[in-house]
C-alpha cells in the first residue's frame, strides 16, 4: 500500500511538473513612462497569464496602485515559443491584442491595435 501511495505521489508531482509553461516564472518589463515592475507570469487555465508583482522608479521600488493587477491577460501558447491574448497598458488604461515570443531568458510582449497593423513592443528579461 505505501509503495501504491507514493507511486500515485509521484505521477502526480511530475504530471505538474508538466503543465509548467516555459514563460512561467518573475519577469522585468522594459522602462516605461518612467518606471518599469516584475511581472509574476503563471498559468491560468490552459493559458498564461502575467500580475504586476513589483514596482519601481529612479528612486528605487515604490508601491504602485497596479500592483496585484493583471498585465499580460490569457497568452495562449502556440507550441513554438509563441502566444497570443491580450496585454494591458497601465499608463493609458488600455488592452491591446497581444503577442509574446519566448527566447530563453527573453520575452518579447507586443500589443498592436488595427489588426495588428500597428504595434509597441518591450523585451523583458526573466528574474527567476
Amino acid at each position: 500500500m505505501k509503495k501504491l501511495l507514493l507511486g500515485v505521489t509521484i505521477a502526480f508531482g511530475l504530471a505538474g511538473m508538466a503543465l509548467a509553461d516555459p514563460a512561467e516564472g518573475t519577469w522585468k518589463t522594459e522602462v516605461d513612462d518612467g518606471s518599469y515592475a516584475y511581472i509574476d507570469m503563471s498559468m491560468c487555465g490552459a493559458a498564461v497569464c502575467g500580475v504586476i508583482a513589483r514596482t519601481f522608479n529612479s528612486d528605487g521600488e515604490y508601491a504602485s496602485p497596479n500592483i496585484g493587477k493583471t498585465l499580460v491577460i490569457d497568452m495562449v501558447p502556440g507550441g513554438d515559443g509563441s502566444y497570443a491574448g491580450k496585454v494591458w497598458r497601465p499608463s493609458n488604461d488600455k488592452i491591446y491584442v497581444g503577442k509574446m515570443q519566448l527566447n530563453g531568458n527573453s520575452l518579447a510582449l507586443r500589443g498592436c491595435v488595427a489588426g495588428g497593423l500597428i504595434c509597441s513592443k518591450q523585451t523583458w528579461s526573466r528574474v527567476n
